[in-house]
């Protein structure tokens, strides 16, 4: 267990630096986009892996890795919208995006831990195309959510699918890494 917390923790080391160099060069201009609308970034990601993960040939040229990548920093994203709300500022400093993004990174990752427990590391044996089908397959989990309004009859809510998400592309991260050593 101790080697999947260094691990991850370097897969959500990698993240955050590219998410604060961009916050840095860009500002929060994501705090503009609706929750329905960082749902779709995500699930243009996942079916982009899916699709390379079937053709075999990227005609673009960006890679497997930086879709997971883009997958964990909006699902933070989203997460962080979720708290944030419609009245706070669109500008958020560097500082305090930095604060929410540790605060939602260490939830999801105490998530997995008790989920690891539980699962005994089962997504170590899964095939990484398994983590990006887990992943489409609670996207449209959210979007069904999101078109109910948020009401749920007996599902957990949107934050767990982001938590979830984001803990499968982690995972594949890892996985990849390992793969090309």
């Amino acid at each position: 267990m101790n080697h999947t917390i260094t691990e991850y923790e370097a897969v959500i080391n990698t993240c955050k630096s590219l998410f604060i160099k961009k916050t840095r060069d860009y500002g929060t201009a994501w705090r503009i986009l609706r929750p329905s609308s960082i749902t779709d970034q995500i699930f243009i990601k996942a079916q982009r892996i899916r699709t390379l993960e079937e053709k075999k040939v990227s005609m673009v040229g960006d890679d497997i890795s930086g879709e997971y990548v883009g997958i964990i920093n909006y699902c933070l994203i989203a997460m962080m919208q979720l708290e944030c709300g419609p009245e706070t500022p669109l500008e958020l400093s560097v500082d305090e995006v930095n604060e929410l993004y540790d605060k939602y990174a260490t939830e999801t990752k105490n998530l997995m831990l008790a989920k690891n427990h539980d699962y005994g590391e089962a997504w170590r044996d899964m095939r990484i195309s398994s983590l990006t089908d887990l992943i489409l397959m609670k996207l449209l989990r959210v979007k069904q959510i999101e078109d109910n309004e948020g009401q749920t009859l007996a599902s957990e809510g949107v934050k767990a699918n982001y938590q979830d998400m984001l803990n499968y592309a982690v995972f594949a991260l890892i996985k990849l890494s390992s793969s090309t050593l």
